[in-house]
């Protein structure tokens, strides 16, 4: 006999799960998850300086520093000296905070496998990062001044605005030269031949056989912390599409670079061993040299990459203060 009950609505559990866990928006599973990125902290400021980098300011005004004091030792004008230092470091660091605004708005940092960035990440806004670029960039210009001041050659401010222009052109700008392999070429110039010849120059107003030979030996250093960098980063500036000297040449070309620019400068202090008795103490220098040369030619991991980046500011610094003793005393 036929129920004369009416049929019941099939429900579906699928139907119960989900209003279950609606939640006062009316959106199944609530509101999304929210990304929270934690503001910059004095920590992450002093991390996108890139303490490591510093080196390459601090070497080259040591040498050339040691090559005026060797030309005129009574008269060494140490307040030069200190100026040229200052200008190296806000140069260098402006450089690197520029790096970090330009990268990061270009979504090129949102590849990188080394140390976040301030603006890649979101820790700081671009524009913060931006004006913190400029800040030090008129720090070095202002220092730059005070040198021109002192010194009278007023020429010098025309090579000052160039250096910032082509610290902010880096990797700043519609068309970065960093992004056309002309990085080492920006570091081997400015922080290697200009930065020693210029110190120097500005000291005594001349430039020594020394202050030469000793800038290309910087400037060489100076490309080799460049490399071993954008090799750890590679395949991610590939992705970018920034065309590094690394990316150009490739991973087994650029190693091999990497190992010339680290021991030409090595090469180079033979001249120096002829003429100055310390001189062969710079050798030991080669004790931090060959193990970032072996590490970078067998990495296979970032983390090896950074070790040899550390490395070999290690060695650029030593070697900038060890050969500018040796030349002055």
């Amino acid at each position: 006999m036929a129920s004369n009950r009416p049929p019941q609505k099939r429900i579906d559990p699928r139907t119960v799960r989900t209003s279950t866990v609606r939640s006062r928006s009316g959106r199944p599973g609530g509101q999304p998850p929210r990304v929270v990125v934690k503001k910059a902290t004095a920590a992450d400021w002093i991390g996108g300086a890139r303490l490591r980098t510093l080196p390459l300011a601090i070497a080259p005004v040591a040498l050339g520093t040691a090559s005026a004091y060797l030309l005129s030792a009574p008269g060494w004008h140490w307040v030069r000296a200190l100026l040229a230092l200052a200008v190296a470091l806000a140069l260098q660091i402006g450089v690197n905070y520029a790096n970090d605004y330009s990268d990061g708005v270009r979504g090129t940092d949102k590849y990188r496998v080394g140390p976040s960035r301030l603006t890649g990440s979101g820790a700081a806004k671009p524009r913060t990062v931006l004006v913190v670029a400029i800040v030090f960039f008129a720090l070095g210009a202002i220092a730059g001044v005070g040198l021109v001041v002192l010194t009278h050659y007023w020429w010098l401010l025309a090579v000052g605005a160039v250096a910032i222009a082509a610290a902010y052109f880096y990797t700043g700008g519609k068309r970065p030269y960093g992004y056309y392999g002309l990085g080492e070429l920006f570091v081997f110039v400015f922080f290697g031949i200009v930065a020693v010849a210029g110190t120097t120059f500005t000291q005594v107003g001349t430039v020594n056989i020394e202050s030469w030979l000793s800038g290309v030996a910087a400037g060489f250093l100076a490309c080799a912390v460049l490399m071993v960098n954008n090799l750890r980063d590679i395949e991610q500036d590939k992705l970018a599409g920034k065309r590094t000297l690394a990316v150009l040449v490739g991973s087994l070309a650029g190693r091999v670079l990497f190992a010339v620019f680290v021991l030409l400068p090595f090469v180079i202090l033979v001249f120096f061993v002829l003429f100055y008795p310390l001189a062969p103490l710079v050798y030991f220098i080669l004790l931090p040299a060959l193990p970032a040369v072996i590490i970078t030619l067998t990495a296979k991991t970032p983390s090896e990459f950074i070790i040899a980046l550390q490395l070999t500011s290690l060695t650029a610094l030593l070697f900038g203060l060890g050969l500018g003793a040796a030349i002055a005393f």
